[in-house]
């Protein structure tokens, strides 16, 4: 008599091993209102060694620079409601937020230089379009300038008046400027005015001239 074949135990293979987390993984805050740039910029960096995040203005970025302690931000300069101007002055502002590694990213550097004059010594400038390799060179040396010692508060103050005096000076010029096109103006009305009384007497001596045709 045939023996009756026993089904095969099939042996369970052991549970797989979840990967540590890795302790170098580092968040880095994207804040640009350009979503094309928040995509391009995480298939840019090494993958797995970034948990990237993101933000779409000033506002929401302030937000998550509190909740999230980011370990990098790269920052647009020019953002609706609140822009990089704004968020660079919360940042220096704050002694626990002004050691976190900054990338300044723009298109025209000459927007940034009015604000604040190179050299950049506490955080990087990185020039749109940018490839992988300005990225990866900005992210470095913005962790680099970041490890710089920050001067006392007194000399802190200091260089805190001479931005806010920065500003107010390109504030005075745009307003020179200004003035000096407001009198250009009124130099032409003036002349204008001043040639008003020859223009009448032209004016009688055709009205006399017409009047004598008729006549």
């Amino acid at each position: 008599m045939a023996k009756a074949k026993l089904p095969r135990r099939q042996t369970a293979s052991p549970p797989a091993q979840k990967a540590p987390a890795s302790a170098a993984t580092q968040k880095i805050l994207i804040i640009d209102d350009a979503k094309v740039i928040r995509s391009q910029i995480p298939e840019m960096l090494p993958q797995g060694k970034f948990e990237v995040l993101e933000a779409k203005d000033g506002e929401e970025g302030l937000n998550l620079i509190r909740q999230e302690s980011p370990n990098l931000i790269l920052l647009d300069w020019i953002m609706p409601r609140l822009g990089g101007w704004e968020v660079f002055q919360q940042l220096q502002s704050q002694p626990e937020l002004q050691t976190i590694p900054l990338v300044v990213m723009s298109g025209r550097k000459e927007e940034v230089k009015e604000k604040l004059s190179e050299p950049f010594e506490y955080f990087e400038f990185l020039e749109k379009p940018f490839n992988n390799k300005q990225l990866t060179d900005a992210i470095k040396s913005a962790m680099a300038k970041a490890r710089r010692v920050r001067p006392s508060v007194g000399t802190a103050s200091s260089q805190t008046a001479v931005v806010a005096d920065s500003s107010a000076g390109v504030q005075l010029h745009v307003l020179n400027e200004k003035i000096a096109t407001m009198q250009a103006e009124i130099n032409g009305l003036k002349q204008q005015v001043a040639e008003i009384p020859g223009l009448k007497k032209q004016l009688a001596q055709l009205m006399a001239f017409v009047k004598q045709k008729l006549h």
